[in-house]
C-alpha cells in the first residue's frame, strides 16, 4: 500500500490543525504541524523583534527536517498529514513533488471558509487560548497572511487528488 501525503490548506483560522487532527486520527496518520514545531523549538529563544525573514529560516528549517521524517516513515505505509499551512500555490507545488519524487500519493486538503468567520474563530482562540493555541494573531497579521494566500483553483485541486472543505469546525 502507498502511503499518501496529506496537505492541509486554508486561512489562517480555516481550522486547519483541528482538521488535521481528525485526519491523522481517522487515517492512523502522522502529523506534523509547523506551529507546534515553531512554539517547541523557537518560542524561547525568539528576539521581540522577530521579523518576517527570522520566521521564514526557521520554518524553513523545520519542513526540511519534517520531510525528511515523512520520507522515513511513509515507506512503512504510514500516512503522512503535512500541517503546514500552504498558502502559496508554490509551497505546495514543491510539497507534491516531493511527494510524487518519493513514489507517494499526495491529496490536498483545502478549508474554504470565508474571512470574517475565520477571523472571529482566531479572536475566540485568542482568548480562550485552548489545544490549538499557538500565540496571539492580530487582526494586522491575519490581514497581512491573508493577503498572501494563494486559492488552490479547480486544476490544482484536481492536480493533487484535492478535497474542498467548506465550514470547517
Amino acid at each position: 500500500m502507498t502511503a499518501t501525503v496529506h496537505l492541509i490548506s486554508g486561512g489562517t483560522g480555516a481550522g486547519k490543525t483541528t482538521y488535521a487532527i481528525a485526519l491523522a486520527s481517522d487515517t492512523a496518520a502522522v502529523r506534523f504541524s509547523i506551529d507546534e514545531a515553531m512554539t517547541t523549538l523557537f518560542d524561547a529563544d525568539k528576539p521581540e523583534d522577530a521579523s518576517f525573514d527570522w520566521y521564514m529560516d526557521r520554518i524553513g528549517r523545520i519542513e526540511a527536517d519534517i520531510w525528511r521524517t515523512a520520507t522515513r516513515i511513509a515507506p512503512h505505509s504510514i500516512n503522512i498529514v503535512l500541517d503546514l499551512g500552504f498558502s502559496l500555490r508554490d509551497h505546495r507545488e514543491a510539497f507534491r513533488a516531493r511527494a510524487e519524487a518519493a513514489d507517494l500519493a499526495v491529496q490536498l486538503h483545502y478549508l474554504d471558509v470565508e474571512t470574517e468567520e475565520r477571523w472571529r474563530r482566531v479572536e475566540a482562540r485568542n482568548r480562550e487560548k485552548g489545544e490549538t493555541f499557538r500565540l496571539e494573531v492580530t487582526r494586522t497579521m491575519f490581514d497581512f497572511v491573508d493577503a498572501m494566500f494563494e486559492v488552490p483553483d479547480s486544476a490544482e485541486i484536481a492536480r493533487l487528488n484535492g478535497v474542498l472543505v467548506k465550514n470547517t469546525p
